[in-house]
């Protein structure tokens, strides 16, 4: 893990996940050099201070963004917006709910990077899944190489990720390459369900798992009998939980297991394990709509998998980083040995050699999320060599 601030994980996180979004490292310097005091003040305090240092790298490459536009420079322009999104999304990730400017800085990274996309000529494209009166946005990425209807994998967020970071981390482009299509869903309690709409985190993730299957059904370029799901860190508490009650889920990966989330709010309450986020327990209630700390651990006693993985009959992964300091190892070790049912189930400890040993493989995504992409391409039938079949 980079530690450019040797006594605040939860900076450290946030700048480890900008790399593996694509951040330059000069750029990371010029942002975090002023920034050690103030790594070590309170919350509100430090927060503003990086915020500050983030959104000046932003402005300067929106700016040389539109220098290259006028140049007729798409490309670079695109490449320079996608950065900047990246570095406007990781300040606002780290702000209070309510703080002033949340809102518009993140409509601003929205536009930001839905232009950059489109400039640098990017496969993907955002889509909207019908979902109770309103919808759920989405990213959609398509196979590489396919003729016909390919398979796919929807990928959906922890507690505080985004389907722009997943997208950015790069899973779904490997998978393209292996010919499978992504769909990255901000599911309730994420991304734009939260910020943009209120629809709150439910712990019965197959409800709106199931409206993702339906939509996809109707599209003609996705094989209905080879979709898979991935969740990332809380997102390995929905993603099996849905495989469990959705039966058209050809398979389920689980990056970072997250098999007893109560239990880490117990263990958070009395100080054990690292917060992914500054205000921690404001954040939780936010996403999930509880009016207070009473409310919100009851709600979580219902997330926890515990008596329903013995429903997946379809092949599973379950991966965990072997020094994971948020979530213990040990719920790794439980969600495999409950998949008793599963037909192929596999679970990968990413360690020193392999690298990604962190939480959900922060620190070193490219290992892991090829063993990944490898795994759901052999289990989907898409490719693992160059010129392979899909």
């Amino acid at each position: 893990m980079f530690k450019y601030f040797p006594t605040n994980y939860v900076w450290n996180l946030s700048v480890n996940l900008s790399i593996e979004m694509g951040a330059r490292m000069g750029e990371i310097e010029e942002m975090c050099a002023p920034l050690q005091d103030a790594a070590k003040a309170p919350d509100a305090a430090g927060t503003q201070a990086f915020r500050e240092t983030w959104i000046r790298m932003a402005d300067k490459l929106v700016s040389l963004a539109d220098e290259d536009e006028a140049r007729g420079r798409m490309i670079s322009a695109g490449d320079k917006l996608i950065r900047a999104a990246n570095y406007m999304l990781t300040a606002e990730r780290l702000l209070a709910h309510g703080s002033e400017g949340r809102m518009a800085l993140y409509q601003r990274f929205l536009a930001a990077f839905a232009k950059g996309l489109d400039l640098s000529g990017s496969s993907c494209r955002r889509v909207e899944i019908p979902y109770e009166g309103t919808h759920l946005s989405a990213l959609y990425v398509p196979a590489e190489g396919v003729d016909g209807p390919a398979p796919l994998l929807v990928q959906v967020n922890g507690l505080d990720s985004t389907k722009e970071m997943k997208l950015l981390v790069g899973l779904p482009a490997w998978l393209a390459r292996r010919g499978v299509a992504s769909l990255i869903v901000d599911q309730p309690g994420t991304g734009e369900a939260l910020r943009l709409q209120g629809l709150t985190a439910r712990f019965d993730s197959e409800h709106w798992a199931s409206r993702v299957v339906d939509w996809l059904e109707t599209r003609p370029d996705v094989d209905p009998r080879r979709i898979g799901m991935e969740g990332v860190s809380l997102g390995g508490y929905y993603c099996p939980r849905a495989v469990a009650f959705e039966p058209r889920f050809a398979c389920g990966v689980v990056w970072g297991a997250n098999h007893d989330w109560r239990d880490v709010q117990k263990k958070r309450l009395a100080r054990e394990g690292n917060f992914p986020v500054p205000h921690y327990w404001s954040h939780v209630m936010w996403v999930w709509g509880a009016k207070d700390m009473d409310d919100f651990m009851a709600i979580a006693e219902k997330v926890h998998l515990n008596g329903i993985l013995d429903r997946i009959r379809v092949p599973f992964l379950v991966t965990h980083g072997e020094k994971d300091s948020q979530i213990p190892l040990q719920w790794a070790h439980a969600t495999y040995d409950q998949l008793v049912n599963s037909p192929k189930r596999e679970l990968k400890i990413f360690d020193e050699r392999t690298g990604g040993v962190q939480h959900s493989s922060f620190d070193n995504s490219a290992n892991a999320g090829a063993y990944i992409a490898d795994w759901v391409a052999e289990v989907l039938g898409g490719r693992t060599t160059k010129g392979g079949a899909a």
